[in-house]
């Protein structure tokens, strides 16, 4: 059993059943990690303004244990606030960057995070999220999946350059950075 624990925070439509999870998860628990998922259904009708909530209330059960790194994609980023309340490292992907109860949270967190994010996708602004993080993955074309137009051999790829930029900023296989979290 690992002594670090990672707790997944699924989007609204991509649950930690995606590759993106799939894959990240993997990669955490060969860095050391035990990775516990979150699995919800989001309500039909839940609107961006009540999802802060919403959310909080799907996370906060699974932070009565202690936890030592939050992932979340796209809604999952509404626990923002309990990474910056907790002073836990995070990685965020696909991150609602547009919402402004989402990147206050992020600018007021102490541990630092990675923030992931395609130009493609609507709700990603690469020009706040390096002004948030020195820790940013932002890849060219592509959309709030990470999927990339063309073959689907590039997005497979974009799928392993998210899990090297997770394994680097964490301090995993290979990395030199000295500023990671867990190094």
């Amino acid at each position: 059993m690992a002594d670090r624990r990672a707790v997944l925070i699924p989007g609204q439509g991509y649950d930690t059943r995606g590759p993106l999870f799939a894959y990240g998860g993997e990669a955490l628990r060969r860095i050391g990690f035990d990775v516990d998922e979150i699995s919800w259904r989001p309500p039909a009708d839940l609107d961006l303004d009540r999802a802060g909530a919403w959310v909080a209330e799907q996370v906060a059960p699974a932070l009565a244990e202690p936890a030592h790194l939050l992932v979340g994609k796209s809604l999952g980023s509404f626990a923002a606030p309990f990474a910056a309340d907790l002073g836990l490292p995070a990685v965020w992907l696909t991150p609602l960057l547009r919402r402004a109860d989402v990147t206050e949270a992020l600018a007021r967190a102490t541990a630092p995070f990675l923030l992931v994010g395609g130009t493609a996708d609507a709700m990603w602004d690469g020009t706040q999220a390096r002004r948030l993080s020195p820790h940013v993955l932002e890849v060219d074309g592509a959309d709030h999946s990470l999927l990339v137009p063309g073959p689907l051999a590039r997005s497979a790829e974009v799928l392993g350059m998210v899990c090297t930029a997770m394994e680097e900023f964490l301090g995993g296989a290979g990395s030199g950075d000295r500023a990671a979290p867990f190094r």
